[in-house]
């Protein structure tokens, strides 16, 4: 790029950085976004940049292929009901483990390497929760262990964090209302959950798709925008389906609670972050109200 054009791109992120300074971005990151350390590191580095402009980032992460190997290495299968990883007493305390004492760690310190100040969060300090059953494919009711989903959440530390200048990074993890135990939850609802409680202005899911798209076959069919009620339709005539729904009803959900816009991004895509956000045409999918 000459030095014209990256002044340009720069006179084009003014706007957003004059919009977005002082407000709060909820940025869930999954799927093969959190595979490839490398990768990794790049959108770390794009959220530090957000930190830099005077925007505060919280970051909710997965880690479901790490969760995976771990319980294959210790000799438990990895089995799924309705999009719900089953979880055995045994395999909590493993995706307690990999979430809380191995990625949360490694992204906090990817945050501090790039100059970014970041806390790492066990979301069990944060998300409460109760147990849920799930249903299979004949539509009968499956006993999911300890899964569970969020029913309300514990501020103190994040708001703390906040307040400090400091990025808060969260694994999506609950405390059972009941027992006080952990329970396992969905990361893009344990995100939408916190995102609807701090109406924050973005909630922005990286994952391993480009966004939404007219014909799933065709990557060139990205819907850039949609509405709620657009949105419904989609899912009405079936254009939107599968693992797409729950995410499109959790930004739902999100908007009617007061989060000002919601954004479907490829977390693959080097910068799709900041492409999305200070961007005119944008790179994924937006869902507005």
């Amino acid at each position: 790029m000459d030095p014209i054009a990256k002044a340009q791109a720069l006179i084009e992120a003014l706007p957003y950085l004059q919009a977005f300074r002082g407000k709060t971005f909820l940025i869930k990151m999954g799927g093969a976004a959190m595979e490839d350390p490398v990768l990794v590191g790049k959108v770390m580095r794009d959220i530090v940049f957000l930190e830099v402009a005077g925007i505060n980032p919280i970051v909710v992460h997965g880690g479901g292929k790490a969760i995976s190997a771990a319980m294959a290495a210790a000799g438990l299968e990895a089995r799924f009901v309705g999009g719900f990883r089953v979880t055995t007493a045994a395999a909590i305390e493993i995706v307690a483990r990999v979430l809380s004492e191995e990625i949360n760690p490694e992204l906090v310190q990817m945050i501090r390497g790039f100059g970014g100040k970041a806390v790492g969060i066990p979301g069990n300090e944060v998300f409460l929760g109760e147990k849920i059953t799930g249903t299979d494919a004949q539509g009968q009711r499956v006993d999911l262990g300890r899964v569970g989903e969020v029913v309300g959440c514990h501020l103190a530390h994040l708001e703390a964090a906040l307040a400090a200048g400091i990025l808060p990074v969260i694994s999506p993890l609950a405390t059972e209302l009941a027992t006080g135990r952990p329970l396992n939850i969905n990361a893009d609802l344990a995100a939408a959950a916190l995102a609807m409680e701090l109406r924050v202005a973005k909630l922005v899911y990286l994952s391993d798709v480009p966004g939404l798209l007219a014909d799933p076959a065709d990557p060139a069919s990205l819907v850039k925008s949609v509405t709620r009620a657009g949105a419904a339709a989609l899912i009405a005539d079936g254009t939107i389906s599968g693992g797409m729904i729950p995410k499109i009803r959790s930004a739902v959900d999100a908007l009617n609670a007061g989060v000002s816009k919601v954004h479907f991004v490829d977390g693959r895509l080097p910068h799709a972050l900041l492409l999305e956000i200070f961007t005119d045409g944008g790179i994924g999918t937006e869902v507005v109200s």
